[in-house]
C-alpha cells in the first residue's frame, strides 16, 4: 500500500513537471505566433490573387530579351524555399536576440504584404517563358514550375527579396559574423538565387530592382539606427 502511494505521488509530479515545461516552452517561444498565422493569411491573399480573373500589365524590358535561359538555375531557385525556412528557424528558436527577429519578420512581413498590395492594385505579369524542349532532369523540374507558378504576380520579387533580407540578417547576426564560410556560403546562396529568376525566365530585370528598392526600404524602417530608437523596447532587445 505505501509503494503505491508513493508511486502515485511520483505520476502526480511528473504529471505536473510535464506540463510546468510544457507551459514554461509556450512562455519562452511565444513570440513565434505570427510566423503561422501571417503565413495563413499571406497563402490565402496570393492564392486569391493568382486565381482571379484580371488582365495583367506585362513588364518587359529589352535588356531583358539578351538575358538566355538556363535550366540549371533551378537548383538555387529551388534552395530557395529551404533558406528562408532554415533563416526563420534560426531566429525563431536558437537565436538570443529578440530584436534580430523582429527585424527580419517586419521585414518580410511588410515586404511581403506591400507585395500583395502591388499586386492587387496593379495586376502584372511577364511573357518571357521560352517554349521548353529536352527531357533532362533540371527541364522537367523547370516544366513542373511553370505548371504550378503562373507567370503573374511578379512586382516585386518576393523570391529576390526575401532571400536579400535573410542575407542581411545573417550578416547583421553577431554570431554568423564569427564564420566566414557561413556569411560566404549565404552570399552565394543569395546571388544564386536572384540569378535564378532572371536566367529561368521567372522575373524581369523590373522584379528584380523593385525587390531590391523595397530592401532598402525595409532596412531604413527595421536596422538603420535613428535618435527616436536609441532608447529600445523591452521586448525587441
Amino acid at each position: 500500500m505505501i509503494f503505491l502511494c508513493y508511486n502515485g505521488q511520483d505520476k502526480e509530479r511528473l504529471r505536473h513537471r510535464k506540463e510546468g515545461d510544457y507551459v514554461n516552452l509556450l512562455k519562452k517561444y511565444k513570440h513565434t505566433w505570427i510566423i503561422p498565422v501571417y503565413g495563413i493569411f499571406y497563402l490565402t491573399a496570393f492564392q486569391y490573387l493568382e486565381q482571379r480573373d484580371v488582365r495583367p500589365h506585362i513588364i518587359h524590358m529589352k535588356i531583358d530579351d539578351y538575358i538566355p535561359f538556363c535550366e540549371y538555375f533551378i537548383v538555387p531557385y529551388l534552395l530557395w524555399f529551404a533558406y528562408i525556412a532554415v533563416t526563420v528557424l534560426y531566429f525563431s528558436l536558437f537565436n538570443d536576440s529578440k530584436r534580430e527577429f523582429y527585424q527580419l519578420i517586419f521585414t518580410l512581413g511588410v515586404g511581403m504584404t506591400l507585395f500583395l498590395v502591388i499586386s492587387y492594385i496593379y495586376p502584372n505579369g511577364q511573357d518571357l517563358r521560352p517554349k521548353l524542349t529536352g527531357d533532362s532532369i533540371f527541364i522537367e523540374l523547370v516544366r513542373h514550375l511553370y505548371r504550378i507558378d503562373t507567370p503573374t504576380n511578379i512586382l516585386p520579387s518576393i523570391h529576390v527579396f526575401n532571400s536579400v533580407a535573410c542575407c542581411t540578417a545573417v550578416f547583421k547576426n553577431a554570431k554568423a559574423r564569427k564564420h566566414p564560410v557561413l556569411l560566404g556560403g549565404t552570399l552565394l546562396l543569395t546571388i544564386l538565387i536572384i540569378m535564378a529568376t532572371v536566367f529561368l525566365k521567372q522575373h524581369t530585370l523590373v522584379d528584380v530592382v523593385a525587390a531590391f528598392a523595397l530592401n532598402v526600404f525595409c532596412y531604413q524602417m527595421f536596422y538603420k539606427e535613428h535618435p527616436a530608437r536609441q532608447k529600445q523596447p523591452a521586448f525587441v532587445k
